[in-house]
């Protein structure tokens, strides 16, 4: 999915910045929750750490085994990028300790937290004006 983009995608989804992740409620609304993503190029996912017991994370359990389609979307002045793809949740420590390896690169090292999940995204769609 990644191999199209270039040099200023991956500097931009590499800067330190606050994204939106988008799930969708039981009852179909949107859910658009402030997050910290990371962009794994190589095996084209994003990923967000969160709290087990989190909106998110209720909303992507909710439609079933196979996950919930998801965005997240990083934003700088009139620059954005969208990336669209179906996610799961993600609980085991390798997991975890992998997102929270990323997380530490692009923003800090997470606090510990032991009702810590992972976000997973398999990425299959790019929007935005970033390329």
């Amino acid at each position: 999915m990644f191999d199209e983009v270039g040099e200023d995608f991956e500097v931009f989804w590499s800067q330190r910045r606050i994204c939106l992740l988008s799930t969708v409620a039981r009852d179909g609304t949107p859910h658009v929750v402030a997050v910290g993503v990371t962009v794994d190029l190589e095996n084209g996912l994003a990923r967000v750490i969160t709290r087990r017991g989190s909106q998110k994370v209720r909303n992507v359990l909710a439609a079933g085994e196979g996950g919930a389609r998801v965005a997240v979307t990083g934003i700088d002045g009139a620059r954005w990028s969208t990336l669209q793809g179906n996610g799961v949740v993600r609980t085991d420590a390798a997991s975890v300790a992998e997102a929270e390896r990323r997380y530490a690169q692009r923003y800090r090292t997470p606090t510990p937290n032991p009702e810590r999940v992972v976000l997973e995204i398999t990425v299959d769609r790019l929007l935005g004006t970033v390329r």
